[in-house]
């Protein structure tokens, strides 16, 4: 089994690159399915995720033609397949967004309910609820979800929570409904607002999206367009916490800085310096960093999916800090393998307490989610000795060509299969 190996290095820094944003990526790729053309994406970061909805698109009879740079053309005519089996379903929490996609176009969808990251509870209810709304009739047997309508119908759907899953699902649904569609407490990440764009470009008329109030009239069909997807907020969130945990100067490129301010806030407020430009930060060279609380919200909020590296900077940093979870109640699982490096970290429900330390030192930890495994690898950057990590798939989900960023700005980190 693959595992990375961290030897503890004299880093240096200097310059990075951001990929696409898998979160982005993802929706958009299902939402291709409502098109009657040709649908050409670029900047579709190389991870096992995005091969995984590829599978089911292809299952699905989508045409994909990929290419090296990150592009691919997406084409479905009629459909060689309804079911989206347990096999493919199992693998990504986001399978289940092509379920808005089949249900607008084409009238029905079946499919299994979907696995990913064992980071806590996220069900799948506010998508059902709404494409109920909608006038989908539901069925759930076997494992398998079945809806299926003669055609959606515009509804006024408010979401229990500001669920991104939901929120994208219904949005694409909505897009080819018939009349309009109103979601209240939508979630308003910047991938949304990308999904939008993109949905739009293809002839929708969704209005505020990425907004709290998402307002989306329904048309006939959705034609191809060219689309480029936003950078990755959250690898850039990390690469700008590998800088502060390694003491580096680091110029982030290719990155939209108000996708970053919640990170950007809190960085500011624990004393690290950060230039911002049009599509690029620079993180000057830390000095003390100051100990901090961090509480984890729907966007604009501090990013659940930036908790676990936050949490390894403020292992290392003078003082006592507080991270409360408030988005999943799983999230927790990298503390125990930090606290095996030497950290000082006690869970209490949803509350992490830090107490700061000196000195991290390097042992065999397991990543066990996505998030977790990238808390791990920056610990391993500045741990005396070596870092074992196994279950590096986890990391290979999110961030593409992790190890070669890494050593690029002077880190010592290979794969093995030992």
């Amino acid at each position: 089994m693959a595992k990375y190996i961290i030897n503890q290095t004299s880093i240096t820094g200097g310059e990075i690159s951001i990929s696409g944003s898998k979160n982005s990526a993802l929706p958009i790729i299902a939402g291709s399915i409502l098109c009657t053309s040709p649908v050409k994406i670029s900047n579709i970061p190389n991870l096992s995720d995005i091969f995984n909805m590829y599978e089911i698109l292809n299952y699905l009879g989508c045409e994909i033609n990929t290419k090296s740079d990150g592009t691919a053309i997406i084409y479905m005519n009629s459909p060689k397949n309804m079911l989206v089996p347990y096999e493919l379903a199992h693998k990504f929490r986001a399978s289940f967004l092509v379920m808005g996609a089949l249900l607008s176009r084409f009238k029905k969808a079946e499919i299994a309910l979907p696995g990913g990251c064992p980071i806590g509870n996220r069900p799948i209810d506010l998508h059902l609820k709404g494409f109920s709304a909608m006038g989908a009739e539901i069925t759930q047997e076997h494992g398998i979800i079945e809806a299926k309508c003669d055609r959606l119908k515009g509804a006024k759907i408010y979401l229990d929570f500001p669920s991104v899953g939901a929120t994208e699902n219904l949005i694409i649904a909505a897009s080819c409904a018939e009349g309009k569609t109103i979601i209240e407490n939508a979630a308003a990440e910047p991938e949304i607002s990308d999904l939008a764009n993109f949905l739009n470009a293809c002839g929708a008329d969704i209005k505020n999206g990425g907004t709290s109030t998402v307002t989306i009239n329904g048309t006939k069909e959705l034609k191809g367009c060219e689309h480029n997807i936003i950078p990755d907020r959250i690898e850039a969130g990390t690469f700008m916490t590998a800088a502060a945990m390694c003491k580096i100067p680091l110029t982030i490129k290719n990155v939209i800085p108000k996708h970053l301010k919640p990170i950007t806030a809190k960085f500011r407020e624990m004393g690290i310096e950060i230039e911002e430009h049009k599509n690029y930060i620079k993180i000057l060279r830390p000095g003390n960093i100051s100990a901090a609380d961090v509480k984890t919200l729907p966007f604009p909020g501090f990013p659940t999916d930036m908790q676990a590296q936050i949490t390894s900077l403020l292992s290392i940093t003078h003082g006592t800090s507080m991270v409360v979870e408030t988005i999943f109640e799983n999230r927790f699982l990298h503390i125990p393998e930090l606290n095996r490096m030497g950290a000082n970290i006690k869970i209490d429900g949803r509350c992490a307490i830090i107490e700061g330390t000196n000195r991290l030192t390097g042992t065999k930890v397991t990543a066990t989610d996505l998030r977790a495994g990238a808390a791990l690898t920056l610990a391993g950057l500045i741990a005396d000795g070596t870092t074992e990590i196994s279950d590096i798939e986890h990391i290979e989900r999110g961030y593409e060509n992790f190890v070669d960023k890494l050593n690029q700005i002077g880190a010592d980190v290979s794969i093995t299969n030992d």
